[in-house]
């Protein structure tokens, strides 16, 4: 099973998603995922900025995949998906329908991201029809669910015709919506949003009443307050066919988790999750 490390889901200013590629891109970690995957009123890096990053990621070695916005509201983003799609070099990860019908029009082979509720093999067998290569399993499914999903797809693991991917550590997303609720918390408009959550690196922390964490407010999407830690679980995601674990970029730190999967001791959260893999409430930390 290899690493993945997923496409940073914040709005960070541009000179420090430029740094954290630069370090990724001198680690073993062999395959990035880049690109704006929440809202396009980030503009702090341009898709020819990705472009160079891919680049650069791919001279030391990396596979690389080129992810799209999740949720698609204006004829102007579907533009822009359709450029990204016919880059003419690098796969895709489709993270809505709409990617994955430019892909299917053109012939061009994509991923299909957490995003896309893939909740059966029939559907998934679908998907790998018309040229979908591997998936990232949605967030809330269980890996019971993923290993009768697996020995569906792949009967005869020595000749696998779809990659599995699963979301095994950083914050969830859990919903896009087409309100953007940081700039409501600073009293701003969606289309007035002056970008403030560039201030917040890692969301806006909700609680609860009773000062629990509850979520995590990051444009429009909403992401778990705790994230998810699935380390401990490799051997039996190998065991299972797993091919890839991602994680999810939160800071620098990340690139060291993604980089050392196997030291389990490394920065460990006191606020962790791991309850939807067993098949239990998202936010529950199941013993194991």
């Amino acid at each position: 099973m290899k690493t993945a490390l997923g496409p940073i889901q914040y709005c960070w200013p541009k000179a420090e998603i430029e740094a954290f590629y630069q370090k990724v891109a001198e680690t073993d970690i062999p395959l990035v995922y880049l690109g704006e995957t929440v809202c396009s009123r980030r503009r702090e890096v341009k898709f020819s900025d990705y472009l160079a990053l891919a680049q650069m990621l791919k001279a030391a070695g990396k596979q690389v995949v080129l992810s799209t916005l999740t949720l698609i509201e204006a004829q102007s983003e579907f533009t822009a998906l359709k450029t990204q799609v016919e880059n003419g070099e690098f796969l895709i990860e489709a993270n809505d329908m709409g990617a994955v019908q430019v892909a299917k029009s053109l012939g061009l082979p994509f991923i299909c991201g957490p995003s896309v509720n893939n909740y059966n093999a029939a559907t998934l067998k679908k998907l790998a029809s018309w040229g979908m290569q591997r998936f990232v399993m949605p967030l809330e499914l269980s890996k019971d669910w993923l290993e009768h999903v697996i020995s569906e797809l792949n009967p005869n693991p020595q000749s696998k015709t779809v990659e599995v991917e699963v979301f095994g550590h950083g914050y969830m997303s859990l919903a896009h919506s087409a309100r953007c609720f940081t700039a409501r918390n600073r009293g701003l408009s969606k289309d007035g949003c002056k970008t403030v959550c560039i201030e917040y690196p890692k969301g806006v922390l909700v609680q609860t009443q009773e000062s629990q964490s509850l979520l995590r407010l990051n444009g429009i999407q909403t992401q778990s307050a705790s994230l998810i830690d699935l380390r401990n679980q490799q051997d039996k995601m190998l065991a299972m066919g797993v091919d890839y674990f991602r994680v999810s970029p939160a800071s620098m730190a990340s690139i060291d988790i993604a980089a050392n999967l196997g030291d389990l001791q490394l920065h460990l959260s006191q606020d962790s999750c791991n309850g939807y893999w067993f098949n239990q409430a998202g936010l529950n930390q199941h013993a194991t």
